[in-house]
């Protein structure tokens, strides 16, 4: 049976409210969460929240990958073995390999079904 065709949904971030200086030293301050008395205006907003911080978070993994990979390249004279590019990021050198094929298939445009 053909695996049903996989629809991108790009989920639109939530508008992350400004945070003054004297707040977020308060550890009780996330976004003004703290603030909402409405239990489902709270569910609402921390959702939004939650899906926004999701979806900023894959984002910011396809640009770690393809950093890695473009680092990578053996055409760049400058180019950098995994080691160097797992210390640099604070990964695990198997980790680095990962993240560096990962980034080629999307430099590629070939990224794997479920990233």
């Amino acid at each position: 049976m053909a695996e049903p065709e996989r629809t991108e949904r790009r989920l639109r971030p939530a508008q992350l409210l400004f945070e003054p200086s004297e707040t977020v030293t308060d550890p009780e301050h996330f976004f003004d969460l703290e603030s909402i008395d409405d239990p489902r205006e709270l569910l609402a907003r921390a959702t939004e929240l939650t899906l926004a911080f999701r979806a900023a978070q894959e984002r910011a993994v396809e640009f770690q990958a393809v950093a890695a990979a473009q680092l990578a390249d053996p055409r760049r004279f400058d180019r950098l073995p995994p080691a160097a590019i797992a210390e640099q990021a604070e990964w695990t050198e198997d980790y680095a390999r990962k993240m560096i094929e990962f980034g080629e298939s999307l430099l590629r445009g070939t990224a794997p079904e479920g990233t």
